[in-house]
């Protein structure tokens, strides 16, 4: 008849629910041993691990200026140098650095740019941050959060799946002003250090 259930069936369906009302049940009886927001223990604490470090090489910024959003202006990407135990390689120029800064000092960043890993993979980074300001001796520590987007099969695809946290120091410049220049555009570029860590 249509809508009778086979005896097969009504025996798979009940040893089903039969599992889920044991596991049900034993869910039900484990007591809640701790109060809720109580600390994990050490061993379930998330640690990171230092993966690799680059060296970024900043053209001047183009300032669009003050708006009704904030102080605006980017800041092309030139280059740079990638080293560390899980990756080496090269900042490929061409990116760029998204700024928008809100009054009393802090704003966001939204810097996308590509690597070139040894053997020549290219990764994807887009690091993103809200921050006030490269902390000094004592300050407030800022942090930001890069994502990866490596090719499928690759040696780095372990990059696109992890979850990574960063932190910045600026290294100075790195050229001298043009003499007479206007503002902005004769500023000297600059070359930051941000050093990548995994979150296990």
């Amino acid at each position: 008849m249509s809508g009778s259930v086979a005896p097969t069936q009504r025996v798979a369906v009940a040893l089903l629910l039969c599992a889920f009302l044991k596991s049900g049940a034993a869910l039900a009886l484990r007591p809640a041993t701790l109060p809720l927001g109580t600390p994990p223990p050490a061993e379930a604490m998330p640690r990171v691990e230092f993966v690799f470090e680059e060296r970024v090489t900043l053209a001047p910024a183009t300032v669009l200026g003050d708006t009704d959003l904030g102080h605006r202006q980017y800041i092309p990407i030139t280059g740079g140098s990638v080293a560390g135990p899980k990756l080496k390689g090269e900042v490929i120029p061409g990116g760029w650095d998204f700024q928008l800064g809100y009054p009393g000092g802090c704003g966001t960043l939204s810097a996308d740019y590509f690597l070139r890993a040894e053997g020549g993979t290219v990764i994807h980074i887009l690091n993103q941050a809200f921050n006030c300001g490269i902390a000094g001796p004592g300050g407030e520590r800022s942090w930001f959060r890069p994502t990866f987007e490596a090719p499928k099969g690759s040696a780095y695809e372990w990059l696109t799946r992890g979850t990574f946290v960063a932190s910045l120091e600026l290294e100075g410049p790195i050229a001298p002003a043009a003499a007479g220049s206007s503002p902005g555009k004769g500023a000297p570029a600059m070359a930051i250090r941000i050093k990548f860590y995994q979150i296990k």
